[in-house]
This record gives structure tokens, C-alpha cells and sequence, in this order.
């Protein structure tokens, strides 16, 4: 009474089924109770991914469509669930990393190359990352703390931290918005960037050459930063992922996001 053109059931004659069971059947005995089938397991599985489906909601939709009956290998329709949804969790703890891997690049490979995607769209409201913008202050200040620290670690004398002004300059870059501020704010950045190529030439004049092969990398990314503008290409947006890139938003409030 099935479509046999169906989707599902085209797929579901398509997969080697036997092949799961040759490489799951060491996670199983003959002793306690009699377990599920193997291809039962997978098919919930395959399922679950395919219709982007909850554990529990796979196994409710199960009992009331018979496509997914006969995917899972049933000739017969079920009037009871397949299972407990728990035991898909179990059954996934079972087979482990690599057997879940090994079901899902299956599935792929059945498509072959229309597997790969030509256009790939990307969401990213999901979370964003600590990333600030490329020329602000933040990135300035950022950088005198790490040289604070590597000039503590080091041991070295520093002729001036410049910490008591840097406070005063964070205050104004809060305010850099301000239609009466923004002079201010403009002029704390560019005396922050001052401040930090200060402490680098200072901290380099007392390294020794071991010293200077270790932070030869970090000292070259600081001045990279500090040194770029807005018109720069290939601007490093955070010290701590120098290789992110700003993606355009086409939004009034937010026209980019890292």
C-alpha cells in the first residue's frame, strides 16, 4: 500500500544494511534481554537527522508513519513505539564517536558529489565572538596589559607602566559616540597606540636575543594592529583570533559581525 517511488523508500533500499551489522554486532551478546535490532537503531538515527527531530519525537512519529516503519526495516505496520527514547541515548553511547561518524558519512557518500555543496549560507546570530572593532582603543589597551605582563614575566624594569592615564583615556573612549566627545575620544585612541609601540620599544631595548625569537611573533602582531587603519586590508579584528574576518550585516544598528 506504499509509494514505492517514495524518497525514504528509494534511500532506505539504497543503504547496505548489513554492513552496520558487521561492524556493531561486537557491542552486542547472547546474555539478558534480547536487543533491538541493529537496523532499527540506525534507521532512528538516520531519521532523527534527516528530519531534524528530537530523540522523543522520533519515536512518536515512528509508530504513526509507516514510511519510517519500512525504512526501519518492518513489512508490517507497528502500532506501538519502536522504543524508549532513552534508548537511542544508550544505543549511541554504544556504537561510541566512531560509529555515529561512520553512519552519517554513509549517508553522505550514497549522494556522492551532489553531496557537496556549491553555496554554503551562513547564520551568524547564533553567538557572537569577543571580537572588537579593528582600530578602537580596546585593542590598544589590550595589548599594554599583554606587555605588562610579558614585562613582569621577564623581569624587566619598565621607565613608565602609564597606568594611571590609561584609565582616563578608557573613560573617554566610552563617550566616542558623542557628537561633543568624539574629538576626545579620537584623541585617546591615537594616544593609546602611542603608548603601546612606547612599551614595546622599551620592553625590546632590554631583551636578549633568546628573548626576542620568543616574542618575535607577538610583537609583530601587536604593531600590525597598532598600526593598522580603516582603510587597511586584511585588518586583525582580536589579538586572541588574529585570522577571523567581519562578515557585512546589511543592518542599520549593526552593519557587520565578526
Amino acid at each position: 500500500m506504499l509509494d514505492m517511488n517514495d524518497s525514504l523508500i528509494a534511500l532506505a533500499n539504497a543503504i547496505d544494511w548489513n554492513i552496520f551489522d558487521e561492524s556493531f554486532e561486537k557491542y552486542y551478546s547472547n546474555e539478558g534481554r534480547p536487543a533491538k535490532p541493529i537496523r532499527l537503531m540506525v534507521g532512528l538515527l538516520l531519521l532523527k537527522q534527516l528530519k531534524n527531530l528530537s530523540d522523543e519525537d522520533i519515536v512518536i512519529q515512528w509508530k504513526q508513519n509507516p514510511y519510517y516503519q519500512y525504512f526501519c526495516g518492518f513489512d508490517e505496520l507497528q502500532i506501538v513505539e519502536p522504543c524508549h527514547a532513552t534508548e537511542l541515548v544508550k544505543f549511541r553511547q554504544r556504537i561510541g564517536k566512531d560509529g555515529v561518524e561512520q553512519i552519517f558519512s554513509m549517508s553522505v557518500g550514497l549522494h556522492g558529489k551532489e553531496a557537496e555543496e556549491k553555496q554554503v549560507i551562513i547564520d551568524t546570530t547564533v553567538q557572537e565572538n569577543n571580537i572588537t572593532y579593528p582600530t578602537d582603543g580596546k585593542l590598544a589597551i589590550k595589548i599594554i596589559n599583554h606587555l605588562h605582563k610579558i614585562a613582569k614575566k621577564e623581569d624587566v624594569q619598565l621607565r613608565r607602566t602609564y597606568i594611571k592615564e590609561i584609565k582616563g583615556h578608557r573613560i573617554s573612549l566610552r563617550f566616542f559616540r558623542h557628537p561633543r566627545k568624539i574629538k576626545k575620544a579620537k584623541s585617546a585612541m591615537k594616544r593609546l597606540r602611542t603608548i603601546a609601540k612606547t612599551l614595546i620599544r622599551d620592553i625590546d631595548r632590554n631583551f636578549t636575543n633568546e628573548q626576542h625569537l620568543e616574542y618575535a611573533k607577538d610583537f609583530y602582531l601587536y604593531m600590525r594592529v597598532l598600526l593598522q587603519e580603516k582603510s587597511t586590508k586584511n585588518k586583525i579584528y582580536s589579538l586572541h583570533e588574529s585570522h577571523a574576518y567581519a562578515v557585512g550585516k546589511g543592518k542599520d544598528h549593526k552593519s557587520w559581525e565578526p
